[in-house]
């Protein structure tokens, strides 16, 4: 998981992080190359944190899904 802050001065600074720093479950699986049922498990045991979660959807910060791409 990353530890580094962030900052913004304004929505569109927000918003360009977002669009090219947040991946959803969809765009995880297609980083790692695993199943939705992969990344599943991986955020049940800790290994993978969402920094948002929804009945339907995930999202992850991409650092942190590379970064596990990388160890794995």
């Amino acid at each position: 998981m990353t530890k580094n802050k962030y900052c913004f001065n304004n929505a569109d600074e927000l918003r360009k992080f977002m669009e090219t720093e947040v991946v959803t479950t969809t765009e995880a699986v297609e980083l790692i190359g695993c199943s939705r049922q992969n990344i599943k498990q991986l955020v049940d045991h800790g290994t993978l944190v969402p920094i948002k979660q929804t009945p339907r959807e995930r999202l992850f910060l991409k650092e942190d899904v590379l970064n596990y791409h990388k160890r794995k």
